[in-house]
C-alpha cells in the first residue's frame, strides 16, 4: 500500500475547560455497550451508535495495562495546557514522571533513550528518522496514555514507554474550526478541523502550516537565534465506516513536511583554507535540513459474539531526511561538507485478537511483521590530510559513500488475564522477536504483572518483563572507515562492529492512593539491568543520529505524582528520579577517541541522558465568568557533559502560563475562542546541552520568553 498526502489541514480547539495529568496504576477491562434495539427505522441512528460504542470496548479490551502503570491525559487535561491542543506532543508527554527533555524534541524516559513506541486507535505506527520535528500534533488526539514500567506481552520492540493516542473522529458528529496563532519570532500558524457523519461513515480531517524564527534550539543564550526559520505542513485523517452491527473498517493517514535552517553561531574562527575563495563568516552560513513523513494505515475491526474480538491492520510509512551543507562554510570550519540523505520504506501488518475463555480468564494473542529498506545517499567533501590529521591541500576531494539496508521484523505474543480472586489480576505470557537487518538476532520474553486492590482508595502493583529492543534500522551508522582515511573526516578509530539488539530485565513495583475523591497520590520504582545497551549520538555536522551499544546497562529510579482534581481547581505534581550507568563500548566504535574507548572499558560512566531529578507541575483554575487561568512547570537537575560525560550541566526550571475565555459576538459571528499564553514566563536563559558529552555534537539553549496569541472559530 502506497502512502498518499493530503492538502494541509489544522485543528485549534481551545476549550477553557480545566483539568489535570492523571497518574495512576490501572487494568482496563471496558464492558460492552448493550445492543441498541433496532425494531423501528427512526432507531437507525441510536444503532449506529450502539454498534460503534460496542467495538470501542472491543478496542479497550485489545488493550490492556495490568501491572503497568499508566498516565491518562484526557480531552480536558490537553485543552488546559498553556498552549492547548498547539502543543508539541513531547512538550505534552513532560507533563507525565518521569520524561526527560533533551535537544531537538527528544525524550527519555526513566533513563532510556528515545525507544517509545507510539500506537493511533491500537495501531503501531513505525518510528520516523529523527529530527527536529514533530512528526504527530497534539491537536488531532481526543484523549491519550502513556504506559510504562513492566509492560504486558502484547507490548515490544520500543519499550521504554507506550503512547497510546485515541484520535479524535471516531464516534458520530460534525464541526470543525478555524484557528490563526501569532506570536514571538515571527510565529504564525493557521489550522482547521472538520469532521461529520454521513451514514455509516464517519471522517475527521484536520492539519495545520506553521513558520516562524526558532525551528531548533538556539546554540546561544541569545534570544533570537541567526538563521533559524523552519516552515512546516502537517495533516491527519480518519475514515471510519461501519459495515454491521459488529465491524468495521477504517483508513487513516498523516503528513507532515518539515524544512529547517540549521542555526549559525557568530564568532566562530575557521579551521581549514579553501584555496580560491574569500573569507567565510560564521554568522553567514547556509545548512538546511528537510524531514518528511507520511504514513497510512487500514483497519478492520470486528467481533464475534461477546467471546471474541479482534483487529487487523496493514500499513505503509515513508520517511526521509535530508541534510544539505553550506558547500563553502562547511568545508573551512568542519573539514567536510556532506550532503546526506537517509530514507526508510516499511510497510507492515498487525493483527490482534482477545478471547475471554470465562469470568477469571481472558486470553490475548497477535503478530506483528515488517518489512523496511533503508537507503543513505552521502556525498562528503573533504581535504587531504596527513597522519595526524593536518590538512595538506585547499583542493577538496569527493568521496561518495553510499548504502542499503533492508530489514525484517516480526513479532508474536500470548498472554492471559486471570483473575483468580476479585481483588487480584495477575497478567502472564511470552513474546517472541526476530529481527533481521545487518545482524539475525531473536529472543523469548516472558511477562508477569499483578495487580491487588488492597481497598477501595489503594491499588498495588508489581511486575517483570524480559525485553527485547532491535536498533532502529536507519539510525545504524554504514559510514565506511576506509574510504576517509587520509581525510580530515578520518575517524577517530578503525573498529567496526555491527549494533546488536538489547536485551534487558526489567523490574517495576508501585501503588496508586486515592486520599480522597479529589486527590490521587502515585509511587512508582523501577530497576532494569542490561546487555548491549543502545544509545546514540550525533557524531558528524549533519543533525542525524547514529545507534552504538555499551556492552553493560544499570538504570534505576523512582517516580512520584500526586493529582488534584475539583471543579474549578486543578494541579498535578510530578516527580523522577533517575540512574543511568554504563560501561564498554561494543560498536560504533569508529565514532569514538581512543582515550575515551578506554575510559568507558574500565569504568561505569553516566549516560548523556542521564537526569538525577526531574519534575513537572501544573495548576489551573476556572472562574465563575468563563475565564480560564492555567501554568505549568518544568525542572530539571541538567544532562551530562564533558569527557565520558563525567559532569553536568547546570539544573533550571522554566514556567508557562495562560489564559484562555470564550466570547460570543452575537449573530452573524457567534463565538471565538481565545487564548494568550506566555512560555518562559521568567525568561530564564538555560542550557540542555553544551556540545560536549558522549554523542553529543553542538550547543542547546531552551526557549527565552515567548508570547503566543491564539483565536479560534468553531462551526
Amino acid at each position: 500500500m502506497r502512502s498518499f498526502a493530503l492538502a494541509p489541514l489544522a485543528a485549534a480547539c481551545l476549550s477553557v475547560l480545566a483539568a489535570g495529568v492523571h497518574a495512576e496504576d490501572a487494568s482496563a477491562d471496558a464492558p460492552a455497550a448493550p445492543a441498541a434495539d433496532a425494531a423501528t427505522p427512526s432507531l437507525q441512528r441510536v444503532e449506529v451508535t450502539g454498534t460503534r460504542q460496542r467495538l470501542d470496548a472491543a478496542r479497550n479490551a485489545l488493550s490492556p495495562d495490568t501491572g503497568s502503570s499508566i498516565y491518562r491525559l484526557d480531552k480536558q487535561d490537553l485543552k488546559n495546557l498553556p498552549l492547548g491542543e498547539s502543543t508539541p506532543l513531547n512538550q505534552v508527554l513532560l507533563q507525565t514522571p518521569g520524561v526527560v527533555q533533551d535537544s531537538y524534541g527528544q525524550l527519555h524516559v526513566r533513563g532510556d533513550h528515545a525507544n517509545v513506541q507510539y500506537r493511533i486507535n491500537g495501531v503501531i505506527i513505525p518510528e520516523s528518522i529523527s529530527g527536529f520535528g514533530q512528526a504527530l500534533e497534539t491537536r488531532f488526539a481526543d484523549h491519550l496514555n502513556v504506559l510504562t514500567g513492566a509492560l504486558p506481552a502484547q507490548y515490544g520492540i520500543r519499550n521504554a514507554a507506550v503512547v497510546d493516542i485515541q484520535s479524535k473522529g471516531d464516534t458520530p458528529g460534525s464541526g470543525g474550526s478555524i484557528g490563526l496563532t501569532v506570536g514571538s519570532r515571527g510565529h504564525a500558524e493557521t489550522s482547521l478541523e472538520m469532521s461529520g457523519t454521513q451514514g455509516q461513515l464517519n471522517y475527521f480531517l484536520t492539519g495545520s502550516l506553521l513558520r516562524n524564527d526558532i525551528g531548533i534550539e538556539n546554540p546561544t543564550s541569545e534570544r533570537n537565534a541567526l538563521h533559524d526559520t523552519t516552515r512546516q505542513a502537517k495533516s491527519f485523517g480518519l475514515l471510519s465506516y461501519v459495515l454491521g452491527d459488529d465491524s468495521r473498517v477504517s483508513l487513516m493517514f498523516g503528513t507532515s513536511n518539515d524544512r529547517f535552517q540549521i542555526p549559525n553561531v557568530p564568532g566562530q574562527s575557521p579551521g581549514f583554507t579553501t584555496d580560491g575563495h574569500q573569507p567565510v563568516d560564521s554568522a553567514t552560513l547556509d545548512a538546511r535540513q528537510t524531514e518528511r513523513n507520511r504514513f497510512v494505515v487500514a483497519t478492520y475491526q470486528g467481533a464475534l459474539g461477546s467471546m471474541v474480538d479482534y483487529q487487523l491492520s496493514v500499513f505503509n510509512r515513508v520517511t526521509d531526511v535530508h541534510y544539505r551543507p553550506d558547500a563553502i562554510g562547511d568545508l573551512r570550519f568542519n573539514g567536510i561538507a556532506a550532503d546526506i540523505l537517509r530514507r526508510n520504506d516499511a510497510n507492515g501488518a498487525q493483527a490482534d485478537l482477545s478471547y475471554k475463555l470465562n469470568l477469571a480468564h481472558t486470553l490475548r494473542a497477535g503478530l506483528f511483521a515488517q518489512q523496511e529498506k533503508v537507503s543513505t545517499v552521502n556525498g562528503a567533501a573533504v581535504f587531504p590530510a596527513d597522519a595526524a590529521g593536518n590538512q595538506t591541500s585547499g583542493l577538496p576531494l569527493f568521496i561518495q559513500d553510499d548504502s542499503r539496508i533492508t530489514g525484517h521484523l516480526w513479532s508474536a505474543y500470548l498472554q492471559d488475564e486471570w483473575r483468580p480472586a476479585k481483588l487480584l489480576t495477575i497478567n502472564y505470557g511470552l513474546r517472541y522477536d526476530q529481527v533481521h537487518t545487518i545482524v539475525d538476532e531473536q529472543q523469548f520474553s516472558p511477562r508477569l504483572g499483578l495487580v491487588y486492590e488492597a481497598s477501595q482508595t489503594l491499588r498495588l502493583h508489581a511486575g517483570y518483563a524480559r525485553y527485547f529492543t532491535p536498533p532502529t534500522t536507519e539510525k545504524i551508522d554504514t559510514t565506511s572507515v576506509a574510504k576517509f582515511v587520509g581525510t580530515t573526516n578520518a575517524l577517530p578509530s578503525d573498529a567496526d562492529t555491527a549494533v546488536r539488539s538489547e536485551r534487558s530485565d526489567y523490574f517495576d513495583a508501585g501503588l496508586s492512593f486515592q486520599a480522597s475523591p479529589t486527590l490521587t497520590f502515585g509511587i512508582d520504582g523501577y530497576y532494569r539491568k542490561v546487555q548491549h545497551l543502545q544509545d546514540e549520538g550525533q557524531f558528524g555536522k549533519a543533525l542525524i543520529y547514529s545507534a552504538f551499544n555499551f556492552e553493560q546497562g544499570r538504570i534505576y529510579g523512582l517516580d512520584l505524582s500526586a493529582t488534584y482534581k475539583g471543579d474549578a481547581l486543578n494541579g498535578y505534581v510530578n516527580l523522577g528520579l533517575s540512574h543511568a550507568r554504563a560501561r564498554g563500548i561494543e560498536s560504533g566504535q569508529f565514532n569514538f577517541d581512543q582515550a575515551e574507548l578506554d575510559y568507558i572499558a574500565s569504568h561505569w560512566v553516566h549516560l548523556d541522558h542521564e537526569q538525577r531529578v526531574s519534575g513537572s507541575a501544573g495548576l489551573s483554575y476556572r472562574f465563575a465568568g468563563g475565564l480560564a487561568a492555567s501554568a505549568d512547570l518544568l525542572f530539571g537537575s541538567g544532562l551530562r557533559r564533558g569527557f565520558s560525560n563525567t559532569e553536568h550541566l547546570p539544573g533550571y526550571a522554566s514556567v508557562n502560563a495562560s489564559l484562555a475565555r470564550t466570547f460570543d459576538l452575537g449573530r452573524g459571528l457567534g463565538k471565538f475562542d481565545t487564548r494568550l499564553a506566555v512560555m518562559n514566563l521568567f525568561d530564564r536563559a538555560y542550557q540542555l546541552r553544551d556540545g560536549s558529552g558522549i554523542g553529543v555534537g553542538a550547543p542547546q539553549f531552551g526557549l527565552r520568553r515567548s508570547v503566543y496569541l491564539t483565536v479560534s472559530k468553531p462551526f
